[in-house]
C-alpha cells in the first residue's frame, strides 16, 4: 500500500491522541479541583465563630464609679468577672503575705497591671468545681481572708483573689485585659 506524503503517519496520529488525552485529564482534574473547593468553602466557613460569639470575645467595662473597697460583677464570655478597686489596706494585706506559703504562689503585682495596682480583675468562677464565689457584691460574705468565699465547698480567697483555704487548687483566674482609658477596661 502506498503512503501519501500528505497523510498522517501512525506516529502523528498517536501524538494527537496523547495531546487529546492530556487535555481531557487536565480538564477532569481541574473540574474535580473546582468542585472540591466549592464543597470545602461552606464546610470551612461554617466553623468560623458566629457574630454573637465574636461580640462576646471582649467586654468593655466603665470602672470610673467604683469606689475604693467596692467591687462589681461583669460578664465576659457568659461567665462572671469580678472587678475590685482595692483599698490601700487591702493592697498592704495582700503584699504582706508570704508568697512561698501559698498553694498557687503569685504576688499581687503579678495579678494586676503596672500603674493600676489597685484594680484586681478576675474571673468569678471558683477553680474547684466552677461555683461563683461570694464577696463581689455589697454585704456578701468575703471569707476569713477578706477576699472571696465559695459557698459550695468552702474555698476562701484573699484580697488578691489567691486561694488560701479549702479545696480549690488555684487562684481565681486573671483574664487578659487592658486599660483603654483610666476609667475603661477591656477584657478579652
Amino acid at each position: 500500500m502506498a503512503h501519501d506524503a500528505g497523510t498522517d503517519t501512525p506516529d502523528h496520529v498517536a501524538g494527537d491522541g496523547v495531546r487529546r488525552r492530556d487535555f481531557i485529564n487536565i480538564a477532569a482534574v481541574s473540574a474535580a479541583g473546582v468542585g472540591g473547593i466549592a464543597t470545602l468553602i461552606p464546610l470551612i466557613s461554617q466553623m468560623a465563630p458566629s457574630a454573637d460569639v465574636l461580640a462576646e470575645s471582649s467586654t468593655e467595662v466603665d470602672i470610673g464609679a467604683i469606689a475604693p473597697g467596692q467591687s462589681i460583677k461583669a460578664v465576659f464570655r457568659k461567665q462572671p468577672v469580678f472587678i475590685r478597686n482595692l483599698t490601700p489596706e487591702e493592697i498592704k494585706k495582700a503584699e504582706d503575705v508570704d508568697v512561698a506559703s501559698l498553694r498557687d504562689p503569685q504576688t499581687l503585682a503579678e495579678r494586676t497591671k503596672e500603674g493600676h495596682e489597685n484594680w484586681l480583675i478576675t474571673m468569678g468562677v471558683c477553680t474547684h468545681l466552677g461555683c461563683v464565689p461570694l464577696g463581689a457584691s455589697e454585704g456578701e460574705v468575703r471569707g476569713e481572708f477578706g477576699g472571696y468565699f465559695c459557698p459550695c465547698h468552702g474555698s476562701s480567697y484573699d484580697t488578691a483573689a489567691r486561694i488560701r483555704k479549702g479545696p480549690a487548687p488555684r487562684n481565681l483566674e486573671v483574664p487578659t485585659y487592658e486599660f483603654v482609658t483610666d476609667t475603661v477596661v477591656k477584657i478579652g
